[in-house]
């Protein structure tokens, strides 16, 4: 019942930052480098949420795991912020509630369910990133961020699969 809730809410929040990362329906422009990079940024955040998260209540696998992504995330910034910085653009990044917020109360929580609540949450924070990367390569307006777009997506990609994966064991 607690992993439907999460489930649920991970996939109202997501639906909620959509428009916050750059999503956009089809037959609408592809996002901007700015929109690009300031939902890189947001899902970079998100990551690091995930570590502080697991301070509070998280099994070593899950500690472990958000510690490599945390670090992941800060590479990948650094990677960005040469681009940012020589195209100019000034990304808009967003409020720190991501779905951080959608993880099992740690106190209210049996190992097991937070363990689920956290990949859980991962998958649609994931999917989000790698589609608002993929619209942009569709029509990119800068060469050096769609080589970084390119460069990213076939690791995020199977971070995704991963954590699919982990989740369908837990």
């Amino acid at each position: 019942m607690r992993v439907l809730a999460v489930l649920i809410l991970a996939f109202i929040n997501t639906a909620a930052l959509a428009d916050s990362t750059g999503e956009r329906k089809s037959g609408e422009r592809p996002p901007t480098a700015t929109e690009v990079i300031s939902g890189v940024y947001n899902f970079s955040r998100f990551q690091q949420g995930l570590l502080e998260n697991t301070d509070l209540k998280g099994n070593a696998e899950v500690k472990n795991l958000a510690a490599l992504r945390a670090e992941e995330a800060a590479e990948r910034d650094k990677s960005l912020k040469r681009v940012q910085e020589a195209i100019g653009a000034e990304p808009r990044v967003g409020k720190a509630t991501s779905s951080t917020a959608s993880l099992v109360e740690p106190e209210m929580s049996d190992g097991p369910t937070y363990v689920r609540s956290f990949y859980a949450a991962q998958i649609p924070e994931y999917e989000s990133v790698i589609g608002l990367l993929e619209r942009y390569l569709k029509a990119p307006d800068n060469a050096a961020l769609a080589a970084f777009a390119r460069e990213q997506l076939p690791m995020l990609r199977s971070q995704v699969r991963d954590a699919e994966r982990t989740m369908a064991d837990k």
